[in-house]
């Protein structure tokens, strides 16, 4: 594992973070986590927890890289290039089924705590009234079998609709499957926060939403690799403190103004007109974040019939395969 040197600074403690401080003036090296995440909103709670030094007190820097498409981010992540992946928790199903994006061979991907339910919007163009409207249409997706495809497949289908009836074609991650739309490229895609605030505000037309659709989904969560958390448990442990801190400072109404800036600071695609608007819907449990990271079942059994249906393979529902809160639990029990 990489180290970094610096000067640590010490914080208010939040719901979380750890008893054992670091001195304010002391220069320290601490294990440096290297975390991949899709870009996006639900990126805030690391956004703050980083700022506000709640990884540093619990003992680890953090590198935050963010992921052009899930190919890139799984096969570096099994790779041992990135500690932790802030990902679908689809994407973990899929490379532990054999079934991803990519080819990896002797993957052993594990969620091992939740992050958000996450609402998908499908965006299109603004003429793209119906789902009528869709058929003959390009529609852009991150690749062709991930569960967010999956969510897509079943939304054109409740209304109708076969894979005839469309085209899909792989673009990459959210901001550029945005760009796609924008540039008129393709009709339609799915988004997360920021990007349905930004498309509907320039006039782009939400023609439905994953919450209209599925009661529950677990959408985001942070995995690893098994081999990883096993020689790095105390690393793994700071990190899920930190983030833990960052969330409930996030989710505190009181903090709301301060956390908007936050946002806007790290992304400053958001302009602060779109800004109210992408903020509800992140601190929604319904459409956002989820209080705790708690690992969501009721959306993970949603994923994983999901992946049973449109993935090839057999009928999934063992949940333990792909999800260990041994870590998660040991913190918040601590």
């Amino acid at each position: 594992m990489a180290f970094a040197t610096f000067r640590c600074r010490r914080h208010p403690s939040a719901s979380g973070a750890s008893s054992t401080k670091l001195s304010r003036e002391s220069t320290v090296s601490l294990p440096t986590v290297e975390l991949i995440c899709f870009p996006g909103a639900p990126n805030l709670p690391i956004f703050v927890a980083r700022d506000k030094g709640w990884f540093r007190d619990n003992g680890i820097d953090i590198n935050l890289t963010t992921t052009p498409n899930s190919a890139f981010q799984a096969e570096n992540l099994a790779s041992g290039k990135f500690h932790i992946a802030g990902t679908a928790f689809d994407n973990v199903v899929a490379y532990q089924e054999g079934q991803g994006a990519v080819p990896l061979k002797d993957t052993d991907f594990f969620a091992f705590m939740g992050a958000t339910q996450v609402e998908l919007a499908f965006i299109t163009q603004a003429d793209i009234k119906s789902y009528v409207d869709v058929k003959g249409k390009n529609l852009a997706l991150d690749a062709l079998s991930t569960g967010f495809a999956f969510v897509l497949y079943e939304m054109l289908a409740k209304n109708g609709l076969t894979k005839a009836d469309y085209q899909m074609q792989p673009v990459g991650a959210t901001p550029a499957r945005w760009e796609a739309v924008k540039a008129g490229t393709h009709a339609g895609t799915l988004t997360i926060e920021p990007f349905t605030s930004i498309a509907r505000n320039q006039g782009f037309h939400v023609l439905d939403t994953s919450s209209n659709v599925f009661a529950a989904y677990q959408g985001g969560g942070f995995a690893a690799r098994r081999s990883w958390a096993a020689a790095n448990p105390e690393a793994l442990k700071g990190f899920i403190r930190g983030y833990l801190a960052g969330l409930a400072w996030t989710l505190d109404p009181a903090n709301k103004d301060e956390a908007t800036k936050v946002l806007l600071a790290n992304m400053p695609e958001i302009k602060p007109p779109v800004a109210p608007a992408v903020m509800a819907s992140l601190l929604s449990p319904r459409s956002g974040l989820t209080p705790k990271a708690a690992m969501l079942m009721d959306g993970v059994a949603t994923v994983l019939d999901l992946r049973s249906r449109y993935g090839g393979g057999a009928k999934l529902t063992d949940a333990s395969k792909y999800i260990d809160l041994t870590y998660y639990n040991q913190v918040v029990s601590g």
